[in-house]
């Protein structure tokens, strides 16, 4: 198993086929929720895909500044179901930290975490924040990570 990042503009047809197939599988037909998966945020985003032989096991999307929050942001972060309890979300989402303070220094993390991945979340690193709300007819909360939470 490995991780890569991608900008957009460097990630293969293929690739972003895969990408999409596997955000549509969770998010669209797994939890039952129709919405708009696909949007500007891919085209700014670094697209971190965890891959087994090039089979894409999990991904999430790094957002930077400015374009989802003033801070910035992981998104889509989703696990194959095939690949899910062996602890792969936690190497996808510590990859994840890592690369965003790579590629910005010095800056806090937001996410918009599904209420259920609270503790998932918390054992991170991050923090929770402000009130429970719906997205999409899913409760979430907003989480932040500080250079202080290292």
């Amino acid at each position: 198993m490995h991780i890569t990042v991608k900008e957009f503009e460097k990630l293969s047809t293929n690739e972003l086929f895969e990408i999409y197939k596997l955000r549509a599988k969770v998010f669209v037909v797994e939890q039952n929720c129709a919405y708009q998966d696909i949007d500007e945020k891919d085209l700014k985003a670094f697209h971190v895909l965890m891959l087994d032989n090039h089979l894409l096991l999990g991904y999430c999307r790094i957002i930077p500044p400015g374009f989802a929050y003033p801070e910035v942001a992981i998104g889509r972060v989703v696990v194959d179901s095939k690949s899910r309890g062996n602890g792969s979300g936690k190497k996808l989402m510590d990859y994840a930290i890592s690369k965003s303070l790579e590629l910005f220094p010095n800056q806090q993390l937001l996410i918009s975490a599904q209420l259920y991945l609270l503790k998932f979340y918390t054992d991170l690193g991050f923090e929770s924040e402000g009130e429970n709300y719906l997205e999409d007819d899913i409760p979430h909360v907003q989480m932040r990570y500080t250079l202080n939470n290292q």
